[in-house]
């Protein structure tokens, strides 16, 4: 699966907005759409050997296409429903596969070559008032125009993605619009509960008052790791939580949100994997030790303004390394950082220049398991002799073009690619197009 595109449920960090309405408009309905087209290239990198799950070490390009409509309407009073068919069409470099910190937030792992239809987003959301001073709301994708108390509880239910609601981050949360390495966009080590497309089934409770937001949900796990069909009973489950504090430092507004969640389902040991394989010599295989078990991991994020136009963001995040990846990607531990730079210095207030590290890292029960050959969801290339910290930069340029159209250049440097110190460096280019509306 991927990081999910960042226009699901509005939570409370990104449901008040600059007002655009008259303070007394409510919207009762709402269309809104957009279409983005990113092109990638990688150039020939040194690989002495590669696996099935390897990254291509020849020169080669992909593309992804998708459009998706957002339309909603308000039933009653505090409520909205809302639908987001889309159309997708494209590949992920290498198929999506070959690096843990995946350059494409945009590529799916159920790449097609022709265009194909999809109901990503099916859900309701009730907001519930619970005093304090209204505050307007800005009318966008996946959010109706209105008014709301500054103290509520907001409940969502539905088809939705994890991502849309917890571990979001104003700088770095976006491959539509900022980043597209996925650990940049989200915490690399939350293993999140999606499908292949990045979304599941679930429902979300978010408390807020004054200057905190206390967030809690309960989702779908695949019925098979990484695989397209959900469990639709529960029976396999993640259970996430989140702690949201908004504070001001030095005149500047930033938030800090601390994640805790535990994916409960049929996940295999990679030191199981391991001891068998050498009993019966054969290559280790997650899938051939399966047991229902549990996996937690833990985040924090950070964003910070550090002027109007300048921001700081950071993610720390770490799980469960004894047992498989479940859904998102082979990646135990991370570090990321980086800053998000809008354009009056150079008066084109409406672009951005973004900069972010990273470093990814496996457990030592991983690295065991994939030196002895095992494959992952995203990595496997056979062997690994020689282990490394995966480590990516990014830098990426937005330049609005017109109203709703915006054009993107981007460029990764990845050391180390799915851990293996034998092959890359690999450079990897973008060109991104988006429109909306």
């Amino acid at each position: 699966m991927i990081p999910s595109r960042n226009a699901g449920p509005q939570n409370a960090e990104k449901f008040v907005r600059c007002v655009k309405v008259h303070p007394n408009q409510t919207e009762g309905w709402s269309l809104h759409g957009q279409i983005t087209h990113l092109w990638q290239y990688h150039p020939a990198f040194r690989s002495p050997f590669r696996g099935v799950n390897s990254l291509d070490p020849g020169s080669r390009g992909n593309e992804t296409f998708d459009a998706t409509l957002y339309a909603g309407a308000r039933l009653w009073t505090g409520s909205e429903f809302w639908i987001n068919p889309e159309i997708d069409q494209g590949f992920g470099l290498s198929n999506t596969m070959g690096v843990a910190g995946f350059p494409s937030g945009e590529a799916y792992k159920v790449g097609k070559s022709a265009p194909y239809f999809r109901l990503q987003r099916l859900f309701f959301r009730q907001i519930f008032s619970l005093g304090g001073s209204v505050e307007q709301v800005e009318p966008d994708a996946n959010q109706l125009g209105g008014s709301r108390t500054a103290d509520n509880l907001v409940v969502t239910a539905g088809k939705i993605s994890v991502t849309d609601i917890f571990d979001t981050n104003a700088d770095a949360h976006d491959p539509r619009r900022d980043f597209l390495n996925w650990a940049v966009i989200d915490s690399g080590a939350f293993d999140y509960a999606a499908d292949a497309w990045g979304y599941s089934y679930g429902i979300v409770m978010e408390w807020t008052q004054n200057w905190w937001t206390l967030r809690t949900g309960l989702f779908d796990l695949s019925r098979v790791p990484n695989t397209t069909a959900l469990e639709t009973d529960f029976s396999q489950f993640e259970f996430v939580g989140e702690a949201e504090a908004r504070h001001t430092f030095f005149g500047h507004t930033g938030k800090i949100k601390l994640l805790g969640y535990v994916n409960r389902g049929r996940m295999g040991s990679y030191s199981d994997a391991v001891v068998i394989a050498k009993a019966t010599g054969t290559i280790p295989d997650v899938a051939s030790v399966r047991a229902y078990s549990s996996r937690p991991g833990a985040a924090i994020n950070l964003e910070q303004r550090i002027m109007d136009d300048l921001g700081f963001f950071a993610r720390a995040s770490i799980n469960d390394g004894s047992k498989e990846a479940y859904e998102f990607t082979e990646i135990n531990r991370s570090l990321s950082a980086g800053l998000s730079l809008k354009g009056n210095l150079w008066e084109r207030p409406q672009d951005a220049l973004g900069l972010a590290v990273v470093t990814n890292e496996l457990s030592k029960s991983a690295r065991t398991y994939f030196a002895a050959g095992g494959r992952g969801i995203l990595i496997g290339d056979g062997s690994l002799l020689h282990y490394g910290s995966e480590n990516i930069i990014e830098t990426y340029y937005s330049a609005y073009i017109a109203a709703g159209f915006i054009l993107a250049a981007d460029y990764q440097f990845i050391a180390n690619p799915a851990y293996n110190g034998d092959r890359g460096p690999v450079s990897v280019f973008g060109m991104r197009v988006h429109l909306e509306y």
